[in-house]
């Protein structure tokens, strides 16, 4: 029965991931129409339609401190995390983007073992080291020509970050026994309502001739309905079966699937120091590997 549990887990990490490693695609099209925070709350008001219609049962929170989980998840795994990618992505290719982003897991499981009260293994450090120099390599390259416009790069390791704060937050949510439909329905909830103070701010005025395009429709409704509400549903499921660190080593997937969308759909081109970088980051990832597959989360 465990066994059966466990596979429907890997099963749907690896769909998820596999859609979520195109999102950043779909985004960079949206951007050239709206902007960062005009695709964010589309795109999470929609999911929060979608959710409340698949599971339109009344979530009963058991205690306030839980609410503060699905709060604080709310604000990290929606709003910072989507934002700072969708920023992230003006500055930067995809391609960067999806790469530095496959560095979550390592952040998932320092941010476990602060809160499990765990330590973190010589290899694990290693592996972490090697990644952010990766990291460094790909902030500095563009085409041809070292350019030294990191903007985008750390903006996109700083979602990542908040991606690992996401991870412990929903793993102890799942912990609690929430419905995982109902559970996502009101963390985005709580990203929407956090995301208004930003878009009243930033401000809201998405254009009439935008919406009436069918591939800005279709995009809005991947990213909606698909990368989102039904995603998110699918990774809680997946954190709630084999844990917060074991699924999220399935986030390595992600900038493979990224890169090669970007060169079939957006024809980017990584340049020298971007492949090195990249390399120096899967290293990093599978050195980390070993230590999280073995504590599994």
């Amino acid at each position: 029965m465990k066994e059966d549990k466990e596979w429907i887990g890997h099963a749907l990490a690896v769909g998820t991931v596999a859609v979520w490693g195109t999102t950043f695609i779909a985004t960079k099209v949206l951007l050239e129409h709206f902007t960062a925070v005009e695709i964010l709350l589309i795109r999470f008001v929609l999911g929060f339609a979608a959710l409340s219609l698949a599971y339109p049962k009344r979530l009963h929170v058991q205690s306030k401190w839980h609410e503060l989980y699905f709060a604080g998840a709310g604000l990290t795994g929606v709003l910072i995390y989507y934002l700072l990618e969708n920023v992230a992505l003006g500055y930067s290719t995809a391609s960067n983007i999806g790469v530095i982003v496959s560095c979550a897991p390592m952040f998932t499981a320092i941010f476990w073992a602060i809160a499990a009260h765990e330590r973190l293994q010589t290899r694990f450090v290693v592996g972490f080291g090697l990644a952010i120099s990766g990291i460094a390599f790909i902030s500095f390259s563009a085409g041809e020509q070292v350019q030294l416009n990191p903007i985008g790069d750390v903006l996109a390791l700083c979602a990542a970050i908040a991606w690992g704060v996401y991870s412990v937050l929903s793993r102890r949510l799942a912990e609690f026994g929430y419905h995982p439909i109902a559970m996502t329905r009101h963390i985005f909830l709580y990203g929407v309502i956090f995301m208004l103070p930003v878009v009243w701010k930033s401000g809201f005025s998405p254009t009439g001739e935008a919406l009436r395009q069918p591939i800005v429709l279709l995009t809005l409704a991947f990213l909606s309905f698909l990368a989102s509400a039904a995603c998110f549903a699918t990774w809680n499921i997946a954190v709630k079966r084999l844990g917060a660190i074991k699924t999220s080593v399935y986030i390595y997937l992600s900038p493979v699937v990224t890169i090669v969308c970007a060169a079939l759909v957006l024809h980017e081109h990584m340049a020298v120091q971007a492949f090195f970088g990249t390399v120096l980051v899967f290293l990093g990832l599978l050195v980390s590997e070993g230590r999280l597959m073995r504590k599994g989360g």
